[in-house]
């Protein structure tokens, strides 16, 4: 009985993991067709076309964006999130004031990071739907053909003109309301885990030492220091300061 159940147990281990590498496999053809018929198709010439003919009002817009929101700089290493390498990056801190000066804090300084965070536990639920990811494959499928019907300005559909705004517009609701359907049960999850997450790193990680980093200014060129009597000894101290500054930044 026990070679038995031995037996048993082995041969379900050896199906699941056979079970999980033919998911992957699987998965990974997926993505391989996907990015070729992607990049086979003009989607990207498409897409171009259609964000040049966007209003400049929206293209500053989103340029702003860009630039202040989703800069780069404000995303922070895995050092500084977790605080490796610090005597003491996550505490308990009771004084209420302390607390909310802290969440604060840590809200401006990691929101780049949180937002990562909630985008990979996103695509990770997502891997666990696979009806999920086949309706978002055709949800893009749908979007491609309106960007590329529109690419000259409006559309003919049975003698009534239809332009590339208002296609859009419709899309837009049709893939707001194709998404909820698609996606609440994973976005009720994502949100839940990653607020847990995040809220508790937020609550409990000390990134006071990180306060004045914005206020940091970077000095270049040489120290010039005002020579008075003889001008041997100030002269030989600017010489020192500047040389000592040459080897912090080398």
């Amino acid at each position: 009985k026990t070679m038995a159940l031995t037996d048993d147990t082995t041969s379900t281990s050896s199906g699941s993991a056979a079970n999980v590498a033919g998911a992957i496999t699987a998965l990974s053809s997926a993505s391989s067709t996907i990015k070729n018929a992607w990049e086979n198709s003009g989607a990207k010439d498409v897409i171009a076309t259609a964000s040049s003919n966007l209003p400049q009002g929206t293209q500053d817009t989103i340029s702003l964006a860009k630039e202040k929101v989703f800069n780069r700089k404000n995303l922070r290493s895995p050092t500084v999130f977790f605080g490796i390498g610090e005597e003491q990056p996550f505490y308990v801190e009771k004084v209420p004031s302390l607390i909310a000066e802290r969440a604060r804090h840590n809200l401006s300084f990691f929101y780049l990071n949180y937002v990562g965070v909630t985008t990979i536990l996103f695509f990770l639920t997502l891997l666990i739907s696979p009806s999920s990811i086949i309706g978002i494959g055709l949800l893009g499928g749908a979007w491609l053909a309106v960007i590329r019907a529109t690419n000259e300005g409006s559309v003919q559909i049975k003698g009534i003109t239809v332009t590339q705004k208002q296609a859009s517009i419709a899309m837009g609701g049709l893939s707001v309301l194709v998404l909820i359907w698609l996606l609440s049960h994973i976005f009720w999850m994502t949100l839940f885990t990653s607020g847990f997450l995040c809220g508790v790193h937020l609550l409990l990680r000390d990134a006071s030492m990180h306060k004045d980093e914005e206020d940091k200014v970077v000095m270049q060129g040489d120290l010039s220091l005002e020579v008075g009597g003889d001008g041997i000894g100030d002269e030989e101290e600017a010489s020192f300061l500047n040389n000592a500054a040459e080897v912090s930044l080398s």
